[in-house]
């Protein structure tokens, strides 16, 4: 029985890995199509600076990685989350563009968008970055939770050593300053020092100086950033038109905001003083006093029913169930975001989605992270900043500082935020022409990869 289970495993993965295989291909080939039959609008001059070349990875360095989805007993198993090229089942079946989807697989959405790109070059010599389509997170998991945690010191020498001998040119034409890949977890996960022994969490990917150069597209960068950037963690909404897009931001905007402030997530239960514990009490405290005259506020003539709101999001049951949240989000007019175990938060992008004003306790949650799609010199415009120090420490009540915000502020804030919901969603691979008129994350990340390596470039030119 026991051999008989086997070989059904084996035969599923080999399929499985064959049916990927074939995914990737049929994307490639219908993306040639697709750049011969619209040359005529997108021309060499639109692509002046925007060329891209896909490097040409063995599958052992993105396919065959996915083929392992239920090794890790340690992590949840991912196979689940596969569909629709990483964006995840269909929540349910007559949904049009809302997904089950695991951050963990923007490396693999991110292959598959950029293969709809209309600069793409087969010259690597013309190129103005060159991408590498290598599953850094889902190759970690060995490290992190399998059978080379005590090797993680040598997670991405496998990929230099292939670099260096295939085709070597490609890296040494300016040593990888024009190269950039996807990396689904924290820069953190990557930055183990190479001199720890034994090792601790992480791998030391980013210590080592074969890939300094290397540009690191990261849903979280560190404090003192050099290879990576920051880009949103993806959301549950994966829109194919314009159609689709234009209902939901619709819904929005008549959305009735009957919640004053709302969190979405787990911790805050323990002795030990901090964010999301002061959130807790707070939100237990006010529900207690919601009868009070001093809460009866309009906000666009609906009276808040709920002063705080706490949808419980402990052990994971959110991360690939957004109807857990994304209705309470909807119906709140503030959504906070106080950093857990790191400082960002898959919830800023849902509670954007959503039109729920954010509320960040720490710069490094999101101002010093996502400059390319929050543009730093707006965050007063569209979010409330309030150090947690003064919450926890000091008293400072968050409902009294979110109350003290003129309603006339908030309908602006509230506008603001709709604005840039454009530009922190994935949209669905294969979109139309019509919603590919509006930035996403993705094309927004493109942007400024290829900005951040011109400047570079430019600097070692000029040394």
């Amino acid at each position: 029985m026991a051999c008989k289970t086997q070989i059904t495993t084996i035969f599923f993965s080999i399929k499985f890995h064959l049916f990927l295989l074939s995914i990737i291909n049929s994307a490639s080939s219908h993306q040639i199509l697709n750049t011969e039959s619209t040359s005529n609008r997108t021309t060499t001059e639109d692509c002046n600076n925007r060329w891209i070349y896909i490097r040409n990875l063995p599958s052992r360095f993105n396919l065959d990685l996915l083929t392992n989805c239920s090794e890790y007993p340690l992590f949840d198993d991912f196979c689940p989350y596969l569909a629709n090229h990483g964006l995840g089942q269909k929540t349910h079946a007559k949904s049009r563009s809302w997904y089950r989807t695991d951050p963990l697989l923007l490396e693999l959405v991110f292959h598959r968008r950029i293969l709809e790109y209309p600069c793409l070059t087969d010259d690597p010599n013309v190129a103005n970055a060159i991408f590498l389509p290598y599953y850094a997170s889902i190759d970690s998991l060995r490290y992190l939770y399998g059978p080379d945690v005590n090797s993680s010191f040598q997670h991405g020498m496998e990929l230099f050593d292939f670099l260096q001998s295939d085709e070597p040119g490609i890296w040494k034409r300016h040593m990888g300053h024009d190269h950039f890949l996807v990396m689904a977890r924290p820069a953190w996960d990557f930055s183990q020092p190479l001199n720890n022994d034994p090792p601790i969490w992480g791998t030391s990917f980013l210590e080592l100086p074969e890939f300094y150069n290397v540009t690191a597209l990261v849903p979280e960068g560190r404090a003192w950033p050099w290879q990576e950037h920051s880009v949103p963690y993806p959301t549950s909404f994966h829109p194919q038109n314009l159609a689709f897009f234009e209902a939901w931001i619709q819904r929005v905007k008549r959305s009735k905001r009957t919640t004053l402030m709302l969190f979405a997530g787990g911790g805050g239960i323990g002795a030990t003083p901090n964010i999301r514990r002061s959130i807790r009490n707070e939100c237990e405290n006010s529900s207690i006093n919601n009868n009070s005259s001093r809460f009866n506020v309009l906000e666009n003539n609906v009276m808040y029913s709920k002063i705080c709101d706490i949808v419980d999001c402990s052990n994971g049951i959110c991360e690939h169930d957004p109807i857990r949240y994304m209705k309470p989000m909807l119906q709140s007019t503030f959504c906070l975001q106080p950093p857990g175990d790191t400082p960002t938060r898959r919830s800023t992008f849902d509670a954007i989605l959503a039109g729920c004003i954010p509320v960040f306790f720490e710069e490094l949650s999101a101002k010093m992270q996502y400059v390319w799609h929050l543009p730093e010199e707006k965050y007063a415009e569209f979010s409330v900043f309030i150090p947690k120090e003064e919450v926890v420490f000091k008293g400072l009540r968050i409902l009294d500082v979110l109350m003290g915000i003129p309603r006339s502020e908030v309908r602006r804030m509230r506008e603001s935020v709709q604005d840039l919901i454009p530009r922190v969603i994935y949209r669905r691979h294969g979109s139309s022409l019509g919603l590919r008129t509006k930035k996403d994350a993705f094309d927004i990340a493109i942007d400024g990869t290829l900005q951040r390596m011109r400047e570079r470039l430019a600097n070692i030119l000029a040394r």
